[in-house]
């Protein structure tokens, strides 16, 4: 006796549309461990990346507030940001009280 069983392990999925990959790809590098350490990142097109959707990506990262972009000859971008405020350490009121309620000694 044959038990005939379907292949569920690759349920099906709509193919992701050239701009969604390249969006993905370009999120994945700015969001490495290392470009958010450095709050730099360099994305570079590849040839597989059509005009179109490049252009779009890069007119999207544009209109994005608090980063800057430097436009290199290989085509590349460098995208660098700030620490946003909520990153940057605030010093509260009870730790100043504390520190100037120590001893200078």
């Amino acid at each position: 006796m044959v038990a005939v069983l379907e292949d569920t392990s690759m349920a099906e999925r709509p193919e992701l549309t050239g701009l969604e990959r390249l969006g993905l790809r370009v999120s994945a590098m700015i969001n490495s461990p290392l470009a958010q350490l450095g709050r730099r990142v360099l994305i570079h097109r590849l040839d597989t990346d059509c005009d179109q959707d490049w252009e779009a990506i890069i007119e999207m990262l544009a209109e994005t507030d608090g980063l800057d972009m430097t436009f290199c000859d290989d085509g590349s971008v460098i995208l660098q940001w700030e620490m946003a405020d909520y990153e940057r350490p605030q010093v509260s009121e009870l730790d100043e009280q504390a520190l100037e309620d120590q001893p200078p000694f």
